[in-house]
């Protein structure tokens, strides 16, 4: 144990904050060598990922409770934003208030390691629930709408965000990684997912896939994306999580093309509500939803993938 972790997870927690230590020095150099541009945005950005990165990391050190907690709050803050983008009606007040309350049930499962409990509570309960409460409202007109964006919302960022803690606390037989590995896994390959298919978009790509959607989304980047992810899950796989080699190449497959799908799924939220950004929460980078974009897609899926592979051990 380095830190109360597990040696390969606590090395790729290290590899990561070189990573940034790499850039944050190019940033700098980059500033100095052309003075005459305007690096406050990459300036933004590099803080903003020591901050974001250094809190999740910060909470991974923590006893197991605080971490389940932390991805709560991160569940309750993206709900937050959802409904503050999005117009609601003024008589959802109460239903809405029930859907803030999913989120400390949702994890209270999880917490009991209950799984059964936890995959259907959302999908299910809440789902008959929430109308239940807009009927007794009696404001029939806008019933549809509501209804469609209040469960929606909650199956977006409660659910899907949950995945993250399952994740987490799923047992796994790689002793070296810990349920610390796979969430770390998760994360480093979604996010760098981002960054391969930008840069190489930027770099390669002309031919656009969807540009009323994302107008900045290539075929060059989207494919090299897949392709480096697929490559280097395959390699760190086995490290991180209880895949093989070419399970772990899978799952790189299944990460890309998720974070790519809720890359755009996001993007078509803001351009439907005419937003550039879902919030100013992060310097740099915009809100919640703007940063867990890809992981509100790739968390449930890779997740529901190694669950299909190896099982849930706790409760069904």
């Amino acid at each position: 144990m380095i830190l109360g972790l597990p040696p390969h997870a606590a090395a790729l927690m290290g590899t990561v904050i070189s990573t940034l230590i790499v850039a944050s020095i190019s940033c700098r150099a980059l500033a100095l060598k052309r003075p005459d541009r305007d690096y406050t945005e990459l300036k933004l950005r590099t803080l903003s990922w020591w901050w974001m990165i250094g809190l999740f990391f910060l909470v991974l050190l923590l006893p197991e409770p605080f971490t389940l907690v932390f991805i709560a709050f991160l569940s309750f803050m993206a709900l937050k934003e959802f409904f503050s983008i999005v117009p609601m009606r003024l008589v959802d007040r109460r239903a809405i208030f029930w859907a803030y309350l999913a989120i400390p049930v949702q994890y209270f499962w999880l917490g009991m390691d209950w799984y059964g409990m936890f995959i259907i509570f959302i999908p299910v309960y809440v789902f008959l629930f929430i109308p239940m409460v807009m009927i007794i409202i009696g404001d029939t007109r806008g019933f549809i709408y509501s209804a469609g964006i209040i469960h929606w919302g909650v199956m977006l960022t409660v659910f899907c965000v949950s995945h993250l803690a399952a994740l987490y606390l799923m047992p796994t037989t790689n002793t070296q990684a810990g349920g610390v590995g796979a969430l770390l896994f998760l994360l480093v390959m979604t996010q760098f997912n981002d960054v391969c298919q930008y840069v190489v978009g930027k770099t390669l790509g002309s031919r656009k896939i969807v540009p009323k959607v994302s107008p900045n989304k290539t075929w060059a980047g989207f494919l090299g994306g897949v392709s480096i992810i697929t490559l280097l899950a395959a390699a760190a796989g086995p490290y991180l999580t209880v895949l093989s080699l070419w399970e772990s190449a899978v799952a790189g497959l299944i990460i890309s093309i998720a974070g790519f799908t809720g890359d755009l799924v996001i993007s078509a939220i803001k351009r439907d509500l005419q937003i550039k950004d879902t919030g100013r929460l992060i310097p740099g980078h915009g809100g919640i939803l703007d940063r867990m974009d890809s992981l509100i897609f790739t968390a449930p899926l890779f997740f529901h993938y190694l669950h299909y592979l190896y099982g849930w051990a706790g409760n069904a």
